[in-house]
């Protein structure tokens, strides 16, 4: 039975001027998955998962997407997908539930629509008890939360998360992956970029770009067979020699 391919890239490349920070890298994604880009800052991840998300054009190369083109139906691809952006950029002066309504609005939902995924949402993501609360005055781990929520508003098959974890402590980054458990556990898929490595042993599969090229692409486990490691940590550092 074959199986089924949600994100599927060959020979992505990306180039500004001379410089090449997406280097003709080839992988796939399945359905329901959990897939970590991993690598270090300024690797490359943020530049591929633009062009996946339909932000930007590859040099060459091509992709697809929820089955759409990356190059010539970006429009469809973001209707598809939820994404979540490493810089927090929800509305302090709104409260959560206000900021849930507004974006289901920026996405074209319905007022009934909007009405029952808020509802969904506070009693999934447990943010009931905060619901009435300003985004300024919560804490990072309930702001990544709702940022998680509004990702995923209209229902999309595909989340993307460039770097949700940076810059949290590890009791939050913790709480945080459960979320991401809970999510894909419903058939969604999670696309991830992070550069902590303890944080693909969280994932179904994991890939890792160095210097703009990938160069792992497995199971956790079989990475650190294939490299006689006993962590991903390990596994970075001898890819990265």
């Amino acid at each position: 039975m074959k199986e089924n391919i949600i994100i599927k890239v060959e020979n992505l490349t990306k180039q500004f001027g001379n410089f090449t920070a997406v280097d003709a890298i080839s992988f796939n994604v399945k359905k329901g998955e959990i897939f970590g880009f991993l690598g270090a800052n300024g690797a490359g991840k943020t530049t591929a998962i633009k062009m996946l998300i339909g932000l930007s054009k590859p040099t060459h190369g091509k992709g697809s997407v929820a089955g759409f083109d990356i190059s010539t139906q970006a429009e469809e691809i973001k209707k598809n997908i939820g994404y979540m952006s490493q810089k927090f950029s929800l509305y302090n002066d709104l409260t959560v539930v206000e900021n849930i309504r507004f974006f289901g609005g920026v996405y074209g939902l319905s007022r009934k629509r909007i009405k029952e995924r808020t509802e969904s949402i506070l009693n999934e993501l447990d943010l009931t008890s905060v619901a009435k609360k300003t985004v300024a005055g919560l804490p990072s781990g309930w702001k990544q939360r709702l940022a998680f929520a509004i990702s995923m508003v209209h229902d999309p098959e595909i989340v993307f998360m460039d770097e949700p974890t940076g810059g949290v402590d590890p009791k939050v980054r913790r709480q945080f992956w459960e979320t991401i458990y809970r999510v894909a556990e419903q058939g969604k898929t999670v696309f991830v970029t992070t550069h902590y490595m303890d944080e693909a042993e969280y994932c179904d599969r994991v890939s890792i770009m160095v210097d703009g090229r990938m160069d792992a692409y497995d199971t956790p486990i079989n990475l650190k067979t294939k490299l006689n490691a006993n962590s991903m940590d390990e596994v970075f550092l001898k890819l990265a020699r």
